[in-house]
């Protein structure tokens, strides 16, 4: 068994799974929609100077958080930034698992 094919073979199943598809259906049809597109990127643009800062070892302060929970709960209400969100969601769980079930090989590698 050659550990570089299985690799090709996993990112091969990432990338035709149906999460991956609906992610991007989803995006498709947020970038086409020019409101969703912006509420997106402001959102988006806005969550990372958060994270910039808090990187940085600022600490968030409440009207920070407070204004970027406000805004996500708006664009929310958008279907297709809904749908979006969403997708990112399932997608990022299937990723975070394959990563965990990962890290727990290198733990019993190391162990």
């Amino acid at each position: 068994m050659n550990v570089y094919d299985k690799t090709y073979e996993l990112a091969k199943a990432l990338k035709d799974s149906e999460e991956a598809r609906l992610l991007k259906e989803a995006k498709r049809a947020a970038d086409a929609d020019p409101d969703a597109k912006r509420m997106l990127d402001d959102f988006r643009e806005r969550q990372n100077e958060l994270q910039q800062k808090m990187m940085a070892g600022e600490e968030p302060s409440a009207v920070d958080m407070d204004t970027l929970n406000k805004l996500y709960e708006v664009i929310s209400l958008n279907p297709l930034v809904s749908s979006l969100m969403e997708a990112e969601r399932r997608f990022s769980i299937v990723f975070e698992d394959i990563n965990r079930i990962m890290s727990d090989v290198l733990k019993s590698i190391v162990d």
